[in-house]
C-alpha cells in the first residue's frame, strides 16, 4: 500500500528521515536504498518507467538548480544539471555528473552519498538534503540511461488519444476516460452521482454565481428528459449573470481596482473596462480575440472603441503619486508590472524572478525579461504626477449614458428634419441666414443655431419653439458628453524608446540595449510579424505556442474543481507542480484550440462530465489516500468565495439588484475604515436605495483597504491567479454580524411571514431552509429548527428592545406588524441568519 501512497504524494516531498540520512554510515545508506528500490519496484508497477519530467526534474529543481541551473551568476563550478550536455561533460572539474547506466560510478550519486562535508551535495549549510526515495529515484533513473527531456510545459501541445474502457456510462465522456484511467492505478473507485438538488445548486453557482430558486430546483428535479442537465447548462451559459460570475477571477488577474494605491490612493475610473469584460464573456468572445484586444486592441486595423477599451487591462496597475518619487522610476515600475502580468496570466511563468538576474530554475534569462519589457516600453505615460487618468485615455459611455445619447440623437434628428421641412416651404428666409447661410442645418453647432434664432426675429412662434427645443437638446448632449468617464488605455508614442537591461532592476542603471523579442527557449515569432504588442499578441496564439492554452484551461479547471490540474496555477516552470492528469490537461488545451477558443464550449464540456457531476460524499479510503481529491474519485467540496456568499444572501432574501454594469457602488461598511487607512483623506459615502444591493462585482475597490465584507480575496495590487482559502473566526464574524447578512436574514424572514398563512411554524421553517439550501429538509432538521425558533422566540418575547434592535438593521423597509408579532419576526430572522451560516450554505457541495 505504501507504494501507491508514494505515487499520489509529490516524490520530492521532504520526509523526517531525510534530515539524518546523509549522515548515516554508508552501509546503512545502502540498506536504505535497497529497501527503497524494492518499494519503487512495486511503485512502478503503476508507471512502467521512471519519468524524467514527473520524478527527476522536480528533485533536481528543488535541490540542485539553485547552484547548477540557468542563472549563470549563481552557477557553481560551471556545472548545469538542467541540460544533458553539461551534466554529461561535467563542470570545472571535468568529471561527468552522470555515467548513464552506472549510478554507482556517477559523480552525482557519489556526492549525494558522501560523508565528507566538503563534498556532500547539497552542501550541509543548505539544510535541504535528499531523502531515501529521492536518492533511489535518481539512481534508478541513471541506471535506465539518465535521459533528459524538455520541460513538459514547453513541449508542443498534441491532443492525446482518449483512454479506452468498457462502454460504461462513466467513460463515454473524454474527461471521464482520463480521470478514470488515473483512478485505475490507485485503490480508489468513482463515487456516486450528486442528487439533482445538489447538482442544480452547484451548477447555478458555477455558471452564474447565484443560487436557483425553489421553483427552478423543483422543475429540474422533476424534468424527466435524458438531456435535462445539458439543457440546464445551456440555459445558464446564456444568462447575463454568467459574465458577472466569470469576470471576478479575471479582475483579480488584471489587478482591477477603483483607486491608484499607495498612500495617496486617488480614485480612478476603470469600471467601463470591467463592464467590457462582462460583455465580452457573455458574448463568448473567443479567448484569442479576448486576449489580442487586451494586449494590442489599439494596434488593430481601424480599432473599435471596445477594442481600444480592452487594453485597459494593462493600465490597471497601481499608480504612485507620492511626492518626491522620480517619474522615470514610476514609469519603469509600470512597464515591469505589465510584463510580469502578461507572463503570469498567459504564460504561467514567474518573470519577476528575472528582473535582476537569469532565472534560477527556468530557462528564462534577464535578457528575455527586458526583451518582453520592450513590447510595453513605448507607452507615452511618463510616470509623473498622481493623476489617475494619465493619457492615453478614451471616453466611454455607460449603458444608461448610451441610451440617453441615442435618445438625444434621435430627438435632435427629428428636430432638424422638422426644420428642414419648414425651410423647404419657406425659402424666403435664405436672405436672413447671415453667417449661417452656407452651413447646412445638419452641420450646425449649437452656437450657430442660437445665432440663427437671434438673427431671424420674424420666425413664427412654432418655429422658434422648435429651434429652442433643438438648442436645449444639443446642450443636454454636450453636458452628457462632458460627464462621460475617461478610461486609461494603451497606446504607443511616435518616438520609439530604446530599451536596456537594468542592473538589479534599477531604472537609473542601464546595461546592454535590447529590442522587443519573445523568450529564446520558447517558439520564435513567425517571420514578418511586427515587433510590437500586436506581434506579441499574435505570437501568444501561434500553432506552436505550448503555454497559453494549457495555462488557461488549468485556471478554469481550478475555478471549477478548487485545484488546478497543475496545482501551481501561476507557475508552469520547473518549480511548479507536476500535473495530476498530464494527458487530460493536453486534451483540454487542444480541445480549447479546436473549439476556436470558446470558453463557453470548454466549460460545457467539463460540466457535462460525470467527473463534475459526482457527489462530494467520499469514503474513508479516499480521505486517507487522496485527502485533497486530486484524483477526483468524488465531487470537489470547498467553501465558496466570500463575494459569492454575499451575493447568495442578497439573492435568497430578494434584495439583490440585478442591474448590469455602471459605476462602482458603496455597500455597507463599518464607519471610519477609509479614514483610518488614508489618514483622513478619504471618506466612505454609503450608497442609497437599490445600489446597496448590487452584486459584489460592482463594489468600489479601494486598493489601500479592500472592501471589508470580503475575505480571502486578492489584494488587487498585483496580478493574482491563485485562490486563497483560509478558515478563521473572522469569517464567521462577517457572515453572522455584517449588516448585509443580518438585513438579508430579516428581509427573508419578512417575506416568509408575510406570505405565510400557516399556524404551523414548521412550514415556514421549511420554506426558509429551502430558500437557502434548495433541497427539502429532513424531519430531524425541521425538528432542530423548531427548537431553535422556540428558544429565539422566548428570548425576544422577554427582550422586546432586542427585537427592535435586530429588526432595525439595514435600510430595507421593515414589515408593518403588530407589536406582539415583532418577537416572532425577530426569531425567524435569527433562524434565517443561522441558515445563512450553515456549512452547507457556505460550501460548494
Amino acid at each position: 500500500m505504501a507504494s501507491f501512497r508514494c505515487k499520489i504524494e509529490p516524490v520530492s516531498e521532504t520526509h523526517e528521515e531525510s534530515a539524518v540520512l546523509p549522515h548515516l554510515p554508508k552501509c546503512m545508506i545502502v540498506g536504505w536504498l535497497s529497501i527503497c528500490l524494492l518499494s519503487l519496484c512495486s511503485l512502478h508497477t503503476i508507471a512502467d518507467e521512471i519519468s524524467f519530467q514527473r520524478d527527476i526534474r522536480p528533485i533536481l529543481s528543488d535541490h540542485c538548480l539553485k547552484c547548477h541551473g540557468p542563472d549563470a551568476s549563481a552557477r557553481e563550478a560551471s556545472l548545469r544539471l538542467d541540460i544533458e550536455d553539461s551534466a554529461l561533460q561535467g563542470g570545472d572539474s571535468g568529471v561527468a555528473a552522470l555515467t548513464p547506466g552506472k549510478p554507482d560510478q556517477s559523480e552525482l550519486i557519489r556526492r549525494i552519498l558522501s560523508e565528507d562535508e566538503s563534498e556532500i551535495m547539497p552542501p550541509p549549510e543548505m539544510k535541504h538534503p535528499l531523502d531515501a526515495t529521492q536518492i533511489a529515484l535518481l539512481s534508478r533513473w541513471i541506471e535506465a540511461g539518465g535521459n533528459f527531456d524538455e520541460h513538459w510545459s514547453f513541449q508542443p501541445i498534441e491532443q492525446p488519444a482518449t483512454p479506452t474502457f468498457d462502454s460504461s456510462e462513466d467513460t463515454r465522456h473524454p474527461v471521464d476516460s482520463f480521470v478514470n484511467a488515473r483512478l485505475a492505478s490507485s485503490p480508489l473507485t468513482v463515487g456516486r452521482f450528486a442528487d439533482r438538488y445538489q447538482l442544480i445548486r452547484r451548477l447555478y453557482f458555477e455558471i452564474t454565481g447565484l443560487p436557483p430558486t425553489i421553483d427552478e430546483a423543483d422543475a429540474f428535479v422533476d424534468d424527466p428528459r435524458p438531456d435535462a442537465v445539458e439543457r440546464l447548462i445551456d440555459r445558464l451559459l446564456a444568462s447575463p449573470h454568467y459574465g458577472e460570475r466569470m469576470a471576478w477571477n479575471w479582475l483579480d488577474a488584471a489587478r482591477y481596482a477603483d483607486s491608484n494605491g499607495y498612500q495617496g490612493d486617488g480614485d480612478r475610473t476603470m469600471w467601463p473596462w470591467r463592464d467590457w469584460v462582462v460583455r465580452a464573456l457573455n458574448e463568448d468572445l473567443p479567448f484569442d480575440d479576448f486576449t489580442k484586444w487586451q494586449v494590442a486592441g489599439d494596434l488593430l486595423p481601424k480599432p473599435t472603441t471596445e477594442q481600444v477599451l480592452a487594453t485597459g487591462f494593462f493600465r490597471n496597475h497601481m499608480i504612485n503619486g507620492e511626492g518626491g518619487r522620480i517619474p522615470e522610476e514610476n514609469r519603469i515600475d509600470y512597464v515591469m508590472d505589465m510584463t510580469e502580468t502578461l507572463g503570469t496570466v498567459w504564460l504561467g511563468l514567474t518573470f519577476n524572478c528575472c528582473r535582476c538576474h537569469d532565472h534560477k530554475y527556468d530557462p528564462l534569462s534577464k535578457r528575455d525579461y527586458y526583451s518582453m519589457f520592450a513590447f510595453f516600453n513605448q507607452t507615452p505615460v511618463n510616470g509623473g504626477g498622481g493623476n489617475p487618468q494619465t493619457p492615453p485615455v478614451i471616453p466611454v459611455l455607460s449603458y444608461e449614458q448610451q441610451d440617453q445619447r441615442e435618445d438625444l440623437n434621435r430627438q435632435i434628428e427629428q428636430a432638424i428634419a422638422r426644420l428642414e421641412r419648414w425651410q423647404s416651404k419657406n425659402t424666403e428666409t435664405d436672405s436672413k441666414e447671415g453667417d449661417q447661410q452656407e452651413v447646412p442645418f445638419r452641420q450646425r453647432s449649437r452656437g450657430q443655431w442660437e445665432q440663427w434664432l437671434k438673427e431671424n426675429v420674424d420666425l413664427g412662434e412654432e418655429v422658434k419653439q422648435w429651434t429652442q427645443t433643438l438648442i436645449t437638446q444639443m446642450q443636454t448632449r454636450e453636458r452628457l458628453d462632458a460627464s462621460v468617464p475617461k478610461v486609461m488605455v494603451l497606446g504607443d508614442q511616435s518616438n520609439k524608446r530604446k530599451t536596456f537591461l537594468l542592473n538589479k532592476g534599477l531604472y537609473n542603471q542601464p546595461e546592454d540595449e535590447t529590442t522587443a523579442a519573445t523568450p529564446a527557449r520558447l517558439p520564435d515569432i513567425l517571420a514578418n510579424t511586427p515587433e510590437t504588442r500586436k506581434g506579441l499578441a499574435e505570437w501568444l496564439f501561434q500553432d506552436d505556442q505550448p503555454l497559453v492554452a494549457r495555462v488557461t484551461v488549468n485556471r478554469i479547471w481550478q475555478q471549477i474543481f478548487g485545484t488546478g490540474i497543475v496545482k501551481t496555477v501561476e507557475d508552469f516552470g520547473t518549480q511548479g507542480e507536476w500535473p495530476s492528469h498530464p494527458a487530460l490537461l493536453d486534451w483540454l488545451a487542444a480541445e480549447y484550440e479546436n473549439q476556436n477558443w470558446s470558453t463557453k464550449a470548454l466549460l460545457r464540456s467539463i460540466l457535462c462530465s460525470a467527473t463534475y457531476q459526482r457527489s462530494s460524499t467520499h469514503s474513508s479510503t479516499a480521505l486517507e489516500w487522496d485527502p485533497e481529491n486530486r484524483l477526483l474519485s468524488h465531487g470537489s467540496r470547498f467553501r465558496m468565495p466570500s463575494w459569492m456568499i454575499r451575493d447568495q444572501a442578497l439573492a435568497v432574501s430578494g434584495l439583490l439588484n440585478q442591474k448590469l454594469g455602471g459605476p462602482s457602488v458603496f455597500p455597507y461598511q463599518p464607519p471610519g475604515v477609509w479614514q483610518d487607512a488614508t489618514f483622513g483623506k478619504r471618506t466612505y459615502s454609503l450608497s442609497k436605495g437599490k445600489d446597496l444591493y448590487r452584486r459584489s462585482l460592482y463594489t468600489f475597490w479601494r486598493r489601500i483597504i479592500a472592501p471589508t465584507m470580503f475575505f480571502d480575496t486578492a489584494s488587487r495590487q498585483t496580478c493574482s491567479v491563485n485562490m486563497s482559502r483560509t478558515n478563521t473566526p473572522l469569517h464567521a464574524l462577517t457572515t453572522l454580524n455584517d449588516t448585509t447578512f443580518v438585513e438579508a436574514s430579516r428581509v427573508l424572514a419578512q417575506s416568509i411571514l408575510v406570505e405565510s398563512q400557516n399556524e404551523n411554524i414548521g412550514v415556514d421553517l421549511e420554506t426558509a431552509f429551502r430558500s437557502v439550501l434548495i433541497r427539502p429538509p429532513k424531519l430531524r432538521e425541521i425538528s432542530i429548527l423548531e427548537r431553535s425558533f422556540s428558544r429565539f422566540l422566548d428570548y425576544y418575547q422577554d427582550h422586546p428592545d432586542e427585537s427592535q434592535r435586530l429588526l432595525s438593521v439595514g435600510q430595507a423597509a421593515q414589515m408593518e406588524t403588530e407589536p406582539e408579532q415583532l418577537s416572532r419576526l425577530a426569531a425567524m430572522t435569527a433562524v434565517c441568519n443561522g441558515l445563512f451560516n450553515l456549512d452547507e450554505a457556505l460550501t460548494r457541495e
